[in-house]
């Protein structure tokens, strides 16, 4: 889309509720289709074994069902995730549920994994023609029991397995209650350890390797970030995403909508996402590839996250504020770099 006319519709979407204008954003562009998308001279990297064509993707969250996908791809990006999905249909929190703060070019959400379940978001999936790199975020369902989170997270990957370019495992969201529990160091081993020996299994029986793929959260301290690298070199995870959304209200504290429930995204969690992604390199030696998201607003913010350790940048809320031209912006940038 060009930036002139996302300026000029920006304003009318604004003006609806997030969540409305969120659906009629996606409405809008699959009518449109390929109409709004912005040429991309190919840039390929190659990442967990993958060829990407572009080092740009859409994070998962914005379209939570894969209902979109031809559309989104039109766009430009080098990859797409989609989800998240858990076992079972869920209704997510109620409404309202995101909160723009356009002072801070920031969103704050706490939608709580609403979807329409595995099985019918691959009848969604299977539906699309594009044929690109499909990321395929999993969780569980709000009222699976911590202890018994590994079976929904293995009984998602089993399904979405032939369907997907790559698998993230989402232990890291704020708005489902305890799931952050899982980052924590027990808890993450036996939980990637279950995951692990399935996808073993997984590829023996569809004669490939899907990767596997960590997303973890923004408001990790020293001691964490060294136990998740740890259990990523253990379970041979294939790469980690940094970051989900933040709990912290750092910079918006006095803002409209600032003291809102829910994870916080866009300009003002950028540091702090940037800060885990370097301190996962340095633990990580390369050892194993990083998607840096949060806060890229800018080209500049994708070069950045590059210069922390990322292979990979991923666009949620800068989708938001700037419009698709964020995404040739982005990769631009990464081009010139």
């Amino acid at each position: 889309m060009p930036a002139m006319l996302y300026s000029l519709v920006r304003p009318l979407l604004f003006s609806l509720d997030p969540e409305t204008a969120h659906a009629l954003t996606l409405k809008g562009a699959d009518l449109l289709g390929g109409l709004l998308g912005s040429a991309i001279p190919p840039q390929p990297v190659r990442v967990m074994g993958l060829e990407f064509p572009n080092p740009v993707g859409l994070a998962a969250g914005l379209d939570k069902n894969a209902e979109h996908i031809d559309a989104l791809a039109a766009q430009g990006f080098g990859f797409i995730e989609v989800g998240t999905v858990t076992p079972r249909p869920q209704p997510g929190n109620p409404k309202p549920r995101i909160f723009r703060l356009p002072r801070a070019n920031a969103l704050i959400n706490r939608f709580g994994f609403n979807n329409v379940g595995v099985e019918a978001f691959l009848a969604n999936v299977a539906r699309a023609r594009w044929r690109g790199i499909l990321g395929i975020n999993i969780g569980k369902n709000f009222d699976t029991p911590l202890e018994r989170a590994a079976d929904d997270y293995v009984h998602c990957l089993e399904r979405v397995y032939a369907a997907a370019g790559y698998v993230t495992i989402n232990i890291s969201s704020p708005n489902t209650k305890g799931l952050r529990g899982l980052q924590e160091k027990s808890e993450l081993d036996a939980l990637l350890g279950r995951i692990a020996a399935s996808r073993e299994g997984l590829a023996d029986r569809h004669g490939k390797r899907v990767p596997l793929v960590l997303k973890v959260a923004p408001d990790l301290e020293g001691p964490q970030i060294a136990d998740i690298a740890g259990a990523v070199r253990t379970h041979r995870i294939d790469a980690v995403i940094a970051t989900n959304t933040s709990l912290s209200r750092v910079g918006v504290e006095s803002l409209p909508h600032g003291a809102e429930q829910g994870g916080l995204s866009g300009a003002p969690i950028k540091a702090r996402a940037t800060a885990v992604l370097a301190a996962l390199a340095r633990e990580l030696a390369g050892e194993v590839p990083l998607i840096g998201a949060g806060g890229i607003l800018h080209g500049a913010d994708a070069v950045e996250k590059v210069a922390a350790g990322a292979s990979l940048v991923q666009l949620y809320t800068g989708l938001v504020y700037r419009g698709p031209d964020l995404i040739a912006e982005c990769a631009a940038a990464l081009a010139r770099r």
